[in-house]
């Protein structure tokens, strides 16, 4: 609790290295480890080095000024990521430092982090390499890292079982073991939400994709969505940002959110499957009453170019099938427009934790002393703050 709220963090991270991966993976999937080895990447972190997964990183080397490069022959299975090296300490939020250990196996610590700021519950999001890995060819390499991450996420979770939630990943390109894997373990008490990782030139209103929604339907599971920026599937328009990382950061999340969002409307997702919603995490907010205003002009305007929807775009957000968690960053101004022109039920409170954006450990009071809550009443911010991630994991 925080000032008297409940609170809920729709976007903290949990990054477990290989080095714990390979615990949690079933014996069968141990004896593949050789045809992993050329996407390992050894990184010191100031506390050792430890092994991560990278597939194919984008690398954005351009600086603003100098002439286009060709980055294409830099992407390499294990290669550097566009962030590595980039991001440092000085230009982390952070007034206290969060625990080592969070985003790997030491719960405890994320415990007392958790308490320190008030956060009631953490909603955990994996890592680059779960989206990543979505680029290897062989889907049985994938389902077993995901079927891995699922123990671990078990286990994680199962030490405060009512603190901590997260998400099933499942692949697009293996629809089968997708549903199988829904079945199986959807209604564990760690598992809130499923993110389907979609190979490139998948969307997500495939119809190879209808079983998935079905089960999902059945088990009033949602769809949880966060972009990555330099890792397969790559954002909308990453060949064409002109090789810059800050900028193509800056498209990638709402660029991608916009275009999940589009499509799970036209798509006719939510017409169809009316237990599942959807949420989008890391994206921001601001993007989202223009483009739902705009979908819906578009729609009217190039007629026959999709079908009758049961609602208007701007709508189905208002509903709540749709929420988006809301980066403190862009401030009360932008927040309280979107609550306007939304309703109360759009906006999720996310931090970032442990990442530099977090202002770790203030994010929560930030947001609760912005100055327009008085206007909108203490309905409003308990909406913002739990009630409406409550809502979308099932938990209300």
């Amino acid at each position: 609790m925080k000032n008297g709220y409940r609170v809920v963090d729709m976007d903290t991270h949990v990054n477990p290295n290989f080095e714990t991966l390979e615990k949690y993976m079933e014996a069968g999937f141990r004896k593949r480890l050789d045809e992993l080895k050329p996407y390992l990447r050894e990184q010191d972190y100031g506390t050792g080095k430890l092994t991560t997964i990278t597939i194919a990183p984008y690398p954005y080397e351009r600086f603003p000024g100098e002439a286009p490069k060709d980055d294409e022959g830099l992407i390499k299975p294990g290669g550097r990521g566009a962030l590595e090296k980039r991001v440092t300490k000085s230009s982390s939020h952070h007034r206290v430092p969060p625990q080592a250990g969070v985003q790997d196996e030491d719960v405890g610590a994320r415990l007392k982090d958790m308490d320190l700021e008030g956060r009631d519950l953490d909603f955990l999001i994996p890592g680059t390499w779960v989206s990543a890995v979505s680029g290897i060819k062989d889907p049985t390499l994938i389902e077993g890292l995901y079927r891995a991450y699922h123990h671990y996420m078990r286990t994680y979770c199962s030490q405060a079982p009512a603190r901590l939630k997260s998400m099933l990943v499942v692949p697009g390109g293996d629809v089968k073991w997708a549903v199988e894997e829904v079945k199986a373990r959807g209604q564990e008490p760690w598992v809130s939400a499923v993110w389907p990782l979609l190979p490139a030139g998948m969307p997500v209103d495939h119809p190879d994709l209808d079983p998935l929604w079905e089960v999902m339907n059945d088990l009033h599971l949602p769809i949880f969505f966060h972009s990555f920026f330099y890792e397969p599937p790559y954002f909308p328009g990453y060949r064409d940002i002109w090789g810059n990382a800050a900028v193509a950061r800056t498209a990638a999340h709402p660029w991608a959110a916009a275009r999940f969002l589009s499509y799970l409307i036209v798509g006719r997702i939510f017409d169809r499957f009316p237990n599942i919603n959807a949420a989008a995490a890391e994206v921001g907010q601001g993007w989202l009453p223009h483009w739902t205003v705009r979908l819906g002009e578009m729609i009217n305007y190039v007629s026959g170019a999709t079908p009758k929807l049961k609602h208007a775009p701007i709508d189905y957000v208002r509903m709540g099938r749709f929420r988006v968690g809301a980066e403190p960053f862009e401030g009360p101004e932008i927040t309280k427009f979107c609550i306007e022109m939304l309703g109360e039920g759009a906006l999720m409170h996310q931090s970032d934790y442990p990442h530099g954006e977090a202002n770790f450990p203030d994010t929560a009071e930030i947001v609760m002393n912005w100055s327009f809550w008085k206007d909108l009443g203490p309905e409003a911010l308990k909406k913002h703050m739990s009630g409406n991630a409550d809502s979308y994991l099932r938990l209300s």
